[in-house]
């Protein structure tokens, strides 16, 4: 019983361990994080995507840590344009794909706050199941069922004064399967789209999927951006700066629980992630 009761406590901890790095350093708080976020929703019994599902009461509690931690809110390009003279504990929150619930759900707290955000957008946004894209067998067809923002509610969040729109391609394509042609076309004319829509010079883009290639990030500097995100789990130096047109972020899961957020806001990666 005892041998059990030791396995069972050895297997706990180096399950804690994974979960939530507690070993890890504590990454220089100089270093500018860039949180990825998708939606501000509840969770949907036996959905495949709940990860990609903050709960309101979840991004709040994590808002309020932010707040209280002495954190300092920035959208991604005011990030990169103050980068040599950002304060401690500086922070972009950015969501990818434009949900509806970044307007119903998010905005209101961010307000609440005093906190800023980018989204990245995809312009064909509507009925479109993209995660296919990437896995074929994604093809439950619960991102094209979830709610996206229309142009008004883009608007409406435009005028908040608090949200930074940035583009995720017209149609989020699969940059690895797509032609340079149609890659071209997807970054500069979704650029073009948005700017009109948003009234702002839209100038941070997200790869879809968070895949791309040396190619990829000519394109989007050729299309005039001047600021790119990945899926890269981390946080980028101060000095040596970073490419601006690769720019890691700190992926917040659904499923995480506050100690997790801490741990990752401290140290940038999940589990034994170098």
């Amino acid at each position: 019983m005892t041998l059990w009761i030791v396995l069972a406590a050895v297997l706990a901890a180096g399950w804690f361990s994974n979960r939530y790095a507690w070993w890890r350093r504590p990454v220089d708080w100089r270093r500018p994080r860039v949180l990825m976020y998708h939606m501000v929703s509840p969770h949907r019994p036996g959905a495949k995507f709940n990860g990609l599902r903050v709960t309101p009461q979840r991004f709040e509690a994590q808002l309020a840590w932010l707040k209280r931690e002495g954190w300092h809110f920035f959208t991604v390009s005011e990030l990169w344009e103050q980068w040599d003279t950002l304060p401690a504990k500086s922070v972009a929150i950015s969501f990818d794909d434009g949900y509806a619930d970044n307007l119903h759900n998010a905005l209101p707290l961010l307000e609440k706050y005093d906190a800023r955000a980018t989204i990245y957008m995809v312009v064909d946004r509507h009925d479109r199941d993209w995660s296919t894209a990437k896995k074929a067998h994604h093809n439950t067809g619960e991102l094209a069922r979830e709610p996206k923002l229309s142009d008004d509610e883009l608007q409406r969040l435009v005028a908040s004064g608090r949200i930074e729109i940035g583009s995720h391609t017209l149609t989020h394509i699969n940059m690895r399967a797509t032609a340079a042609d149609d890659k071209r076309r997807e970054l500069a004319e979704s650029r073009r789209l948005l700017q009109a829509q948003s009234g702002q010079a839209v100038a941070s883009f997200a790869y879809p999927f968070g895949i791309y290639g040396d190619e990829d990030v000519a394109l989007a500097r050729e299309a005039g951006y001047t600021t790119a995100v990945t899926t890269i789990d981390g946080i980028d130096a101060r000095t040596p700066r970073p490419d601006p047109l690769q720019l890691k972020r700190i992926k917040v899961s659904g499923k995480d629980n506050m100690l997790a957020f801490v741990m990752r806001m401290r140290g940038g990666k999940r589990g034994w992630k170098k």
